[in-house]
């Protein structure tokens, strides 16, 4: 059995990033420990209040063997400005542009620069060989069926 080289295991571990315009930024982390890439606005937009909008990136990027990039809302936005983002799962096999989804839970119009951080990409492992079992019930836990706030105290 042939082992792969250390280039093709570098290149199936590597995040590629495609730059599709002048306007595209490419992912950068915040520190060096940070858990998600920056994804940056490609161009000037406005997300009204109580609405949604979609804000173009112009990248693409294809995510490392065995992972996913889910799409997050990045704390200072939805903490200062009430932003959210939805729509938040990149597969691995999706190579065309990365557009974001924001939703603006506030009263004011939020304003959106081009270059703007928008959101983050999480790199997410994926669990590919689980096994479907259809079952008559399920074990009994703790929590039961308790849904929604539930467990709080």
């Amino acid at each position: 059995m042939t082992q792969p080289n250390t280039k093709q295991q570098k290149m199936s571990h590597s995040l590629k990033i495609q730059l599709r315009s002048s306007d595209a930024t490419v992912p950068t982390k915040g520190s060096s420990t940070a858990a998600g890439y920056d994804i940056y606005a490609s161009q000037q937009c406005v997300i009204p209040s109580r609405g949604q909008g979609l804000v173009g990136t112009d990248i693409s990027f294809t995510v490392p063997v065995g992972t996913y990039g889910r799409i997050a809302p990045r704390s200072g936005l939805a903490v200062k400005n009430g932003i959210q983002t939805g729509a938040g799962v990149v597969d691995r096999d999706y190579t065309g542009e990365v557009k974001v989804v924001l939703f603006n839970h506030s009263e004011k119009d939020f304003e959106i620069k081009k270059g703007d951080r928008v959101a983050q990409l999480i790199l997410e492992k994926i669990v590919d060989d689980a096994e479907i079992v259809v079952v008559e019930s399920l074990e009994d836990s703790e929590r039961g069926a308790g849904g929604f706030g539930s467990t709080g105290k």
